[in-house]
C-alpha cells in the first residue's frame, strides 16, 4: 500500500465529500470530531503501517488493531485489502479475515463475518474476493476458503453465503417463521 492510496482511503471515508481535497490536519479533524469515523482513520492507518513497514511497524499496527478490537467490536484483519469506500454501518461484532479483497464502496452492517472454512491450508488456496458496491445486511456470514462475490451485490439480512454470487443480484437466505399454538 503506498502514502497516495492511504490518503484517498482518507479522504473518502474520513473526510467524506468528493470535491474536498486531502490534507492531514483535515482528516486527523474530521477523525476527531466524528467518533463514527475514528475507527476507519486508525484502521487504515495501521493497515498502511502493516504493509508497508518492517517487524517494528507491523507491532505497532497489531497493537494500534488490537485496541481497536477491544474497543469498538470489530475484527478487520490487517493484511485484507479493501479499496476506499469502506462504510460500517454499527461496530458491533463485525469480523473480517486477512484473505478478503474487497472493491470500493463497500458496506457492512453489525455481527457480521467474512471468513475462511477450513484453517490450517496453505495462504495462496484461500482467496475471499467482493466487487464494487456491494451491501452486506446485519448479521450475514460469508464462510469459504475460495469465494468470488460480484459487484453491485445486495446481500439481505442474515444471509449465510459459501458459493459465488454473480455481479447485480439481490441474494437472501429464505426464511419462513411458523407459529403454532399448543393446546392445553
Amino acid at each position: 500500500m503506498d502514502k497516495a492510496f492511504l490518503q484517498e482511503c482518507l479522504r473518502v471515508e474520513v473526510i467524506g465529500g468528493r470535491d474536498k481535497a486531502f490534507t492531514w490536519p483535515r482528516a486527523i479533524r474530521h477523525a476527531w470530531r466524528q467518533p463514527k469515523r475514528r475507527f476507519l482513520f486508525w484502521w487504515r492507518i495501521a493497515s498502511y503501517l502493516y504493509s508497508s513497514g518492517g517487524k517494528r511497524t507491523r507491532k505497532i499496527a497489531s497493537f494500534i488493531n488490537r485496541r481497536l478490537m477491544r474497543k469498538y467490536h470489530t475484527e478487520i484483519g490487517l493484511g485484507a485489502k479493501i479499496q476506499p469506500g469502506l462504510n460500517i454501518a454499527h461496530y458491533n461484532g463485525i469480523v473480517v479475515s486477512i484473505y478478503c479483497e474487497i472493491g470500493k464502496n463497500f458496506l457492512i452492517r453489525q455481527n457480521t463475518t467474512i471468513g475462511i472454512k477450513q484453517p490450517g491450508k496453505n495462504d495462496a488456496e484461500y482467496q475471499i474476493t467482493i466487487g464494487d458496491n456491494v451491501t452486506l445486511g446485519a448479521n450475514c456470514c460469508i464462510i469459504a476458503d475460495r469465494i468470488k462475490i460480484g459487484s453491485n451485490v445486495t446481500i439481505g439480512a442474515m444471509s449465510f453465503i459459501n458459493k459465488d454470487i454473480p455481479d447485480n443480484t439481490l441474494y437472501y437466505t429464505r426464511k419462513e417463521n411458523t407459529i403454532e399454538s399448543q393446546s392445553q
